[in-house]
């Protein structure tokens, strides 16, 4: 999943950074409130690209004594801080630049450059946005796409889904605004426009957030992985009951696992070992994202008076 999400944010990275020069260039020529606002929005989504592709990276850093589990939650928190960032920037300076243009609207000139790159915009994004999709569908079968992104594991491919589908919007915004405004003669509309683009911004941002903000203070395998780990060890005749499963993501492709067990009584401790190997061999191979697994041999009594006590 690392390369595809890499993919995926590289050719995200790519045409922001295009159209955003682009987006700029129109701005200053027609003097646009909508289009400086989408400007500001490929930018935003640029350096998010970049900070994306930064916590990519130091997730891959192993475990050492002060983080004995790894580097992988810090893709969750990079994702967050671009949602934060969407919020921040791309909605406040859009919304800020609206209203700045209801207040003080100015006539647009040579507005042909707005649609010229507004339409290589579209092209773009729409690249981008189809290139995301296809690796997200490659995750999420038959879910509707919402469900697969509230069940996602991993943030930098719907972040820069919802990014483009963000952004696609801006643009079919900006274009009808400026349009309307010039058809109207009212250019107050090009800076409706703007507060638009950025409530949609807004929108994403908190949408974005609270994703991230699961995934990041920890997160369940799913219900399906759980399901399975739960039938491999109920297969074992040696074991009596399965008194506890806890997972948790510490990234996308890495899973934290323990697990409580009961053995039927009189059993030797080599025979015990035994099936505890077989089952983290087992549960390994069927499961390779499942990187740390730690079984604990209780039984059942002992298990509810723990739990009744804590």
């Amino acid at each position: 999943m690392a390369s595809g999400s890499k993919k995926v944010i590289y050719a995200a990275l790519a045409g922001n950074a295009l159209i955003a020069v682009s987006k700029f260039t129109a701005a200053s020529l027609t003097g646009s409130s909508a289009m400086l606002s989408e400007g500001v929005h490929s930018l935003v989504d640029t350096g998010n690209q970049g900070l994306m592709l930064l916590g990519l990276s130091r997730s891959q850093k192993g475990p050492d004594k002060d983080h004995p589990f790894g580097y992988g939650m810090e893709i969750y928190f990079w994702s967050f801080m671009v949602a934060v960032l969407i919020f921040a920037l791309g909605a406040g300076i859009s919304i800020y630049e609206g209203i700045h243009a209801l207040k003080a609207p100015n006539p647009m000139t040579n507005p042909l450059w707005n649609y010229v790159i507004l339409g290589l915009g579209i092209i773009f994004e729409g690249w981008a946005w189809s290139v995301a999709y296809r690796e997200f569908k490659k995750t999420i079968g038959d879910q509707s796409l919402w469900k697969a992104i509230k069940h996602s594991k991993d943030p930098t491919i719907f972040t820069v889904l919802l990014e483009d589908t963000a952004a696609l919007l801006g643009l079919v915004v900006a274009i009808a605004g400026i349009y309307l405004s010039q058809a109207l003669d009212i250019p107050e509309l090009d800076g409706v426009a703007s507060i638009i683009i950025g409530v949609i911004l807004a929108m994403v941002a908190v949408i974005l957030s609270i994703e991230c903000k699961g995934l990041l203070i920890g997160e369940a395998a799913s219900k399906e992985t759980r399901q399975d780990i739960e039938d491999i060890i109920n297969s074992e005749a040696d074991i009596l009951a399965l008194n506890e499963l806890l997972t948790m993501h510490l990234g996308p492709e890495d899973i934290l696992l323990n697990i409580s067990v009961d053995f039927i009584d009189g059993l030797p401790a080599e025979k015990i070992e035994q099936t505890v190997s077989r089952l983290e061999r087992q549960i390994k191979d069927k499961h390779p994202a499942i990187k740390r697994l730690f079984i604990e041999v209780q039984s059942i009594k002992g298990h509810l008076q723990n739990v009744t006590e804590s």
